[in-house]
């Protein structure tokens, strides 16, 4: 790679384009594309495409497991940018804690509210309008090649995007990805994570009886809800480590820049219990220590435990059934699939024959991408450049998204820049942005397209 020797992007008006871009996230907001329950996804892919379009993009449209995926190009130059989007958004269930309609842009005190505003329409829409302000500042034309792939199942596990990616590789080749999410801390500072974890959903499910009994009997017929109660203490301890054998044979142990990364990272605590009323934290892990969990280290979560009777008042019954849900946040070289193997495995160990391990969704593998790529150190340029301020760099994310087919079969590396905000409450009621981060982010996708567009990533 060569250094670009060009002057600082241009600093023309963005409110024009953030003003544009606004009036795109309103009206991808009310297209209710949940793709849990398949609703509106025809339409929302509709929509995006007629955005492209409108600047320059030729678009491509194929059919997907669950929603149409979309493939976009434009522009020219000697660099490719890959942008990897999603426009499905979360049920908005349940509607009644949301304090403004879930599918209508609201705004107030200086944010932004409704489903999807932050993961992932808002994020769209700012690059979008990023594009479109370079676009018009060269004369109409985009001085750099963007290929931009939308998916419509990114929050059911994007099971069509593996094969899609492996399918079209030749189409999706580029000198770097940038990827659908990311955040803005409250000083201001970019929030650029590097990877993602892998994850895999599963279903416990436990029957002890054709019908629900009378809890008489509980003095000689089990308790699906003690047995399912008995599986998950089984799991981990009180610090949050993973008990089934053999769990963490294949972690991939952190580097030592990736270590070093740890250092410069802010306590995550005082945000969390700010925001969420966090009460405390496994182990009462330090800052270091909660971060370097939530970058390196994997882990199991309960989702929920159900079953039984839970309305008002007293029901004395042993229920028939009840189920819990489980999700495993893996870091790179866990197989999610050897995952389930053992937890099978340990259930059967335990003498927990009779529940049922049902896998949900699309599996994920962990991605991570190494600091010192060359494309990596333009974003984290670019995002120096914007806000004036040093960015924050996480190695990986704590969240899981389909990352790692383009780092396998790509071979790209992925940086995660976006707009959300520690109390964006993203999958929750009342999903927010803050306006200020919004035009933030239509700034720093302005200054990384003109950077990219200087840049040669081919060695002379």
């Amino acid at each position: 790679m060569t250094a670009p020797d060009a002057p600082a992007p241009h600093a023309q008006d963005l409110a024009p384009y953030v003003r544009q871009g606004r009036a795109d996230l309103a009206a991808l907001v009310a297209l209710e594309s949940v793709s849990a329950q398949g609703r509106m996804l025809p339409e929302t892919a509709d929509a995006v495409t007629a955005l492209l379009e409108a600047e320059g993009f030729t678009v491509r449209r194929s059919p997907g497991q669950v929603a149409p995926i979309l493939l976009a190009e434009a522009g020219e130059g000697d660099t490719t940018l890959l942008i990897y989007n999603h426009y499905d958004v979360q049920p908005e269930t349940p509607a009644e804690l949301w304090d403004s309609p879930p599918f209508t842009l609201t705004e107030r005190d200086g944010r932004l509210y409704g489903r999807g505003v932050s993961d992932d329409k808002g994020e769209l829409v700012s690059r979008l309008a990023a594009v479109r302000a370079v676009r018009a500042a060269h004369g109409g034309t985009l001085p750099l090649r963007v290929r931009w792939l939308i998916e419509g199942e990114e929050e059911v596990g994007s099971p069509s995007i593996a094969a899609f990616v492996e399918a079209h590789a030749a189409d999706l080749q580029a000198d770097g990805c940038w990827w659908e999410f990311g955040s803005i801390s409250e000083e201001g500072r970019p929030v650029v994570s590097l990877g993602l974890k892998g994850i895999v959903c599963l279903e416990l499910r436990c029957r002890v009886s054709d019908s629900d009994l009378h809890s008489s009997l509980g003095a000689v017929v089990d308790n699906p809800l003690y047995r399912l109660s008995r599986a998950i203490a089984s799991m981990r301890d009180d610090a949050g480590r993973v008990t089934i054998p053999g769990f963490y044979d294949a972690v991939r142990a952190p580097g030592p820049v990736d270590l070093d990364a740890l250092a410069s990272l802010p306590d995550p605590r005082g945000p969390l219990a700010g925001s969420y009323g966090v009460r405390g934290f496994l182990g009462d892990a330090d800052a270091r220590e909660a971060n370097r969990r939530t970058n390196f280290e994997p882990a199991l979560n309960v989702n929920g435990l159900h079953g039984g009777y839970g309305d008002a008042g007293s029901k004395t019954v042993l229920p028939a059934s009840g189920f819990a849900k489980i999700d495993f946040r893996l870091v790179p070289d866990q197989d999610p699939a050897e995952i389930v193997r053992l937890l099978r495995a340990h259930l059967d160990a335990q003498g927990l024959h009779d529940i049922e391990v049902v896998e949900l969704e699309s599996h994920e593998h962990a991605a991570r991408s190494d600091v010192a790529h060359p494309f990596v150190q333009a974003a984290l340029a670019a995002a120096r450049d914007s806000s004036l301020q040093e960015p924050v760099v996480h190695p990986s994310a704590g969240g899981s998204g389909p990352m790692h087919p383009f780092v396998q079969h790509l071979g790209v590396a992925c940086v995660a820049m976006g707009i959300g905000n520690v109390g964006g409450r993203v999958h929750a009621p009342n999903e927010n942005i803050r306006v200020q981060d919004f035009e933030r982010g239509v700034r720093f996708g302005v200054t990384f397209l003109e950077r990219l567009a200087r840049t040669s990533f081919r060695c002379p």
